[in-house]
């Protein structure tokens, strides 16, 4: 297992990736990823998809510019997305509740990838027939879920960045997009 550092565009946040090894190097191209990429102010990444890391929380920890952490989101059900008030950028994708342990980093992000292995898993891959198809969902799925259940028995769940372990509630309040301006971006990424 390795440890690699990670940061914003800027430099003001900063932190590392714990454990590397034991997560999903993954690649998607579903709407949502690319719209996220639209709204911090990035170009849609079309065909080239949203390559992401998939961890879980306690994997995450960050040595400066945690204060300059934001959250949005495209629904009150949906994933949380995070990304910096410095820079915009995207860092990571939780779900809403610590309590199924999951993180998910840009590896543009990360100092070095080479300790994340090749991409193994692609989700929402077009195809000519404007359908979509995945890739190594299986693993990923298992992984996921591996990671989760141990969490949840070890109480690792606990230890997250991400989210208060009184309240249980993200550390920053989320912003929920307006159903028009997610329907803007949407018709971008079509």
């Amino acid at each position: 297992m390795a440890n690699v550092p990670f940061t914003c565009a800027c430099g003001t946040v900063k932190g590392v990736l714990h454990e590397v090894g034991k997560g999903n190097h993954a690649r998607c191209f579903c709407q949502s990823c690319r719209a996220a990429e639209i709204h911090t102010g990035a170009a849609d990444p079309g065909d080239r998809g949203v390559t992401l890391y998939q961890t879980s929380a306690d994997c995450v920890s960050f040595s400066t510019g945690q204060d300059h952490l934001a959250v949005f989101s495209f629904g009150p059900k949906n994933l949380l997305r995070w990304h910096t008030s410095c820079c915009g950028g995207l860092l990571f994708n939780t779900l809403r509740s610590p309590k199924f342990s999951f993180a998910a980093i840009r590896t543009d992000k990360l100092e070095n990838t080479t300790a994340l292995g090749p991409v193994r898993s692609r989700g929402f891959i077009p195809d000519a027939n404007d359908k979509q198809r995945h890739e190594g969902l299986v693993p990923m799925i298992s992984g996921m879920l591996w990671r989760a259940i141990s969490r949840r028995i070890n109480g690792r769940w606990k230890q997250t960045p991400f989210f208060d372990a009184a309240t249980l509630k993200p550390v920053v309040a989320p912003q929920i997009l307006p159903a028009g301006e997610i329907a803007k971006i949407l018709a971008q990424v079509r």
